[in-house]
C-alpha cells in the first residue's frame, strides 16, 4: 500500500464500485441490483440516487465508459431528476465520496445558492491556476494535467431544463497530451455550484490517498509519500 499525490492522478485503485458502495451504505442509502445489471441506490429521503452503471455502458465521457451516475428530484415521487452528474472509471473515488456526503447532508439536494466562481475559488484556494483565456470558467491544476471547466454539455447528459446549448461543469484528467483520458466528469446544467465545488475542493486536496496500484500513465508524475 502507498500513499500518493496528486490526487487527481491517483486513479481508483480498480476499486470505485467497491469503495462508493461502502460509502452509499454508510450513509443508509438503499440498494437493490436492476434488469440492466446495474446497481441503483436511493438516499433515505428519495430525493437523490446513484447508479453503477458500468455493466450496462450507456454512453462515453471522453472515450471512457461511464461507471456511475448520480441524480437529484425535487420530490421523491417526481420521474424526472432536476439534474444528473457522472463519473467515468478511473476517477478518485475520495472526490466523488465527498460529493456524496455533501449531497446527504442537503435537505434540497436540487437548489443551490451560489454562483460558478465557488467552484473556481475552492479549487485556486487549494493552489490550482486559472486558465488564462477563460479565468471565469477554467481552473487547472499546476502540472497542467487536470481541468475543471463550465462549458458547453457533452450529448447525452441529461437535465431538467429543456433549453439546447446549456453549460454545466465538465472535469477530466489527461497527464499525458495526445493520450487517452485518465477520467472524466460531467455535470449537467442545473447542478447545484456548490455540489460541484465540494467535488473539486476534494479533488484538488493536497492530502495523500492510499493505493495499491496507480496509472501507468502517471508514472513519473506521482510522488510517493510513504508505504505503508
Amino acid at each position: 500500500m502507498y500513499w500518493v499525490t496528486p490526487r487527481h492522478l491517483a486513479g481508483d485503485d480498480d476499486a470505485l464500485a467497491e469503495r462508493i458502495g461502502d460509502t452509499l451504505a454508510g450513509l443508509g442509502w438503499r440498494m437493490w441490483p436492476t434488469a440492466r445489471h446495474t446497481l441503483l441506490y436511493v438516499s433515505p429521503d428519495g430525493l437523490c440516487g446513484a447508479e453503477w452503471v458500468l455493466a450496462a455502458y450507456p454512453f462515453e465521457l471522453g472515450g471512457l465508459p461511464v461507471a456511475w451516475q448520480l441524480s437529484a428530484r425535487s420530490h421523491a415521487a417526481s420521474v424526472m431528476s432536476v439534474w444528473n452528474a457522472y463519473f467515468t472509471a478511473g476517477v478518485p473515488y475520495e472526490a466523488l465520496a465527498d460529493l456524496l456526503l455533501e449531497i446527504d447532508t442537503r435537505k434540497t439536494p436540487d437548489v443551490g445558492f451560489t454562483g460558478p466562481e465557488t467552484v473556481l475559488n475552492a479549487l485556486c484556494a487549494r493552489g490550482w491556476i486559472r486558465d488564462i483565456d477563460c479565468p471565469r470558467t477554467t481552473a487547472t491544476d499546476p502540472g497542467f494535467s487536470c481541468s475543471v471547466s463550465l462549458e458547453m454539455l457533452p450529448p447525452l447528459i441529461e437535465d431538467a431544463d429543456p433549453r439546447p446549448d446549456l453549460v454545466g461543469w465538465q472535469a477530466w484528467a489527461d497527464p499525458v497530451p495526445g493520450a487517452p483520458y485518465l477520467w472524466c466528469a460531467s455535470f449537467s446544467a442545473s447542478a447545484p455550484h456548490d455540489l460541484v465545488a465540494a467535488f473539486a475542493s476534494s479533488l484538488a486536496s493536497p492530502v495523500p490517498v492510499p493505493r495499491r496500484t496507480v496509472p501507468e500513465s502517471v508514472e513519473g508524475r506521482l510522488t510517493f509519500v510513504r508505504r505503508s
